[in-house]
C-alpha cells in the first residue's frame, strides 16, 4: 500500500516539475520592461540627432525639437498630432490588452514596484513577502519606524532624480544643470523640480494605488473600450468554479473555502488559497471578473500558476480574453474591425505627421504694418513701413534678405534695409523695413487704396532651399492727397 502511495506521489512531483520547467513568471518580465523603460526615460534627453534632441519642448527658448528636428512656437501646428498618436496609441493599445500600459511601463506602478518591493521589501525587510501585499508593516514595533523613515528617505532621492528627468523633456539637461548652480536666478524652475518630487513622495508613499483606483481617469476610460477579445487578466469560472454570484457591483463572494465550493461543484479546480486575491497591488480578487482597479500586472496569473503547476494543472487564470476564457467561445480575435480602425487612424495621422515635420520651414517671416498708414514726399513718392520679424529656424547661421514678387516688383523699391542682414541659428531678428514708389499704382478720389503685394523671403547662401512667400498690403493715398503735397 506504502509502496503504490509513493509511486502515485513521485509521477505527481514529476509531473508538477516538468509542467513549470522553463515557465519565468510575468513579474521577472515586468522588471525587465521596467529596467528598459527607465533607461530609456532617462537617456532619451540627453540623445541627439543633428545637434537637436528627439523630444524637447522648450518653454524657455520657445521651440519644438521633435527626432532630431527643430521647429519654432510658430510651427505648433505639429502638437495636434502628437496628442492624438497618444490618445489614439493608449485606446489601441486598451482594445487589444487592456490596461497593459498601467501594469508593464505607467510610472506610477513603477514606482509604487520600486518604492514597496525594492525599498521597503528587498532592501530593508519592512514587508515580509512580496507575494503578499495585502498585508502592511506593523508600525507599532519602533524597528520598522525607523525603516519606514529610511525608505522615504531613499525614494525621496529617488523622486528628485525623478523630477529632473522629467524637466529634462522641458529644459535640456545641458541648460537644466547650468540653471540649478544659481538657484536664486532660475527660482520656477527649483519650484517644479520641488514640487514634483513631494508630489511623488506623497503619491508613492501615502496615496499608493489609491491614485490608480480613485485618481487616475484612464480606469474609467477603459470600461468603454473592452470587448470580448481585450486580452487581460481573467479567471475561468468553468475549470475553477463560480466564487462569486450575482451580476456587476453586487456580486458578492460565495465560497470562502474549497469544501464550501465542492460541496455544490466537484469538479471546480480552484484551491481556495487566495494567492492570486494576496499578490494583488489593487487589492481585488481577480474571480470576481473584471474589475476597473485592475491595472494588468498579472501577478494574480504568476500566483495562479505556481500553485495550479505544483498540481500538474494550467493556471485558472490567465491572460486570455472573455471569449477564449470565460466563455470558451473560441480563440481571442486580435485583428478586429475595431482594432484594425485604431491602427490604420494611427498610421494616417503618423504619415500625416512626418509629412507636415518634413516640410518643414528653415525661416519663418511675420510682416506687420506700423502704425502710420503711409508717408507722401514733397516729390510725391509714397512710402509704407513694416515691422519685419524673421526667426532663423535652421541649424546654421544665414544671411536674410527679401524682395517684391510680380508685377510690382518694378514699381515699388526697398528704401531699408539696403543690406542683407546675419540671423544666428535659432535666433529672431527684428527689421524695420521701408517701401516706396513713385508710380501711380492707384487713381481713387474717394479713399485710400490697399494694393495687395507678395513679399519673398531668402537666406542669400541658400536661395532654393530657404525662401519663404508672405503677402501683405501696400496702402496707396488718395489722388487728391497726393496732388495736394506736390502743390505744397
Amino acid at each position: 500500500m506504502e509502496a503504490t502511495t509513493q509511486t502515485t506521489e513521485k509521477p505527481k512531483k514529476n509531473m508538477a516539475k516538468e509542467y513549470l520547467k522553463g515557465w519565468v513568471p510575468y513579474r521577472i518580465k515586468r522588471y525587465w520592461v521596467y529596467v528598459a523603460v527607465t533607461i530609456l526615460s532617462l537617456i532619451l534627453p540627453w540623445i541627439k540627432i543633428n545637434g537637436h534632441h528627439i523630444f524637447l519642448l522648450s518653454f524657455d527658448h520657445k521651440k519644438l525639437e521633435l527626432m532630431g528636428v527643430q521647429f519654432d512656437m510658430q510651427e505648433l501646428y505639429l502638437m495636434p498630432f502628437l496628442l492624438m498618436l497618444l490618445f489614439l496609441g493608449i485606446f489601441a493599445i486598451t482594445a487589444v490588452g487592456g490596461r497593459a500600459w498601467c501594469g508593464w511601463a505607467c510610472p506610477q506602478t513603477i514606482f509604487r514596484v520600486i518604492y514597496r518591493d525594492l525599498i521597503e521589501t528587498k532592501l530593508l525587510g519592512l514587508r515580509k513577502s512580496i507575494k503578499n501585499k495585502q498585508k502592511e508593516p506593523d508600525m507599532s514595533k519602533p524597528e520598522n519606524k525607523v525603516k519606514k523613515a529610511i525608505a522615504i528617505a531613499i525614494w525621496s532621492v529617488l523622486s528628485v532624480i525623478a523630477a529632473a528627468d522629467f524637466m529634462w523633456y522641458f529644459v535640456p539637461p545641458e541648460d537644466f544643470f547650468q540653471y540649478i548652480q544659481n538657484p536664486g536666478e532660475h527660482m520656477i524652475l527649483v519650484g517644479f523640480v520641488i514640487g514634483i518630487a513631494l508630489f511623488l513622495i506623497a503619491d508613492v508613499v501615502f496615496i499608493k494605488e489609491n491614485f490608480c483606483i480613485y485618481i487616475c481617469p484612464y480606469s474609467r476610460v477603459q470600461s468603454v473600450l473592452y470587448d470580448d477579445d481585450t486580452l487581460m487578466a481573467i479567471y475561468d469560472p468553468i475549470r475553477g468554479g463560480e466564487i462569486y454570484e450575482g451580476h456587476g457591483n453586487e456580486r458578492h463572494k460565495k465560497y470562502n473555502k474549497r469544501k464550501e465550493l465542492l460541496a455544490d461543484n466537484p469538479n471546480a479546480e480552484c484551491t481556495a488559497c487566495e494567492s492570486c486575491v494576496t499578490v494583488c497591488p489593487t487589492h481585488i480578487d481577480i474571480r470576481k471578473g473584471l474589475q476597473l482597479e485592475c491595472i494588468n500586472c498579472l501577478e494574480c496569473v504568476d500566483a495562479c500558476t505556481q500553485v495550479m503547476g505544483a498540481l500538474g494543472k494550467p493556471s485558472l487564470v490567465q491572460w486570455s480574453s472573455v471569449r477564449e476564457t470565460e466563455k470558451h467561445e473560441g480563440k481571442t480575435r486580435i485583428f478586429r474591425p475595431k482594432v484594425i480602425a485604431y491602427f490604420t487612424v494611427l498610421t494616417i495621422v503618423l504619415i500625416a505627421l512626418f509629412t507636415m515635420g518634413s516640410k518643414k520651414e528653415h525661416m519663418l517671416l511675420n510682416i506687420n504694418k506700423t502704425t502710420r498708414l503711409y508717408k507722401i514726399l514733397d516729390d510725391g513718392g509714397v512710402e509704407n513701413d513694416y515691422i519685419f520679424l524673421f526667426a532663423n529656424t535652421d541649424s546654421k547661421k544665414h544671411k536674410y534678405y527679401f524682395e517684391i514678387e510680380g508685377k510690382l516688383k518694378e514699381k515699388i523699391q526697398i528704401v531699408r534695409p539696403t543690406e542683407p542682414f546675419g540671423i544666428a541659428p535659432g535666433k529672431k531678428r527684428k527689421k524695420v523695413v521701408v517701401l516706396r514708389t513713385y508710380e501711380k499704382l492707384a487713381d481713387n478720389t474717394v479713399k485710400d487704396t490697399p494694393i495687395p503685394i507678395t513679399i519673398k523671403a531668402f537666406a542669400k547662401d541658400d536661395k532654393e532651399k530657404i525662401s519663404v512667400l508672405r503677402h501683405t498690403v501696400f496702402v496707396y493715398p488718395r489722388a487728391d492727397l497726393i496732388e495736394k503735397k506736390k502743390s505744397h
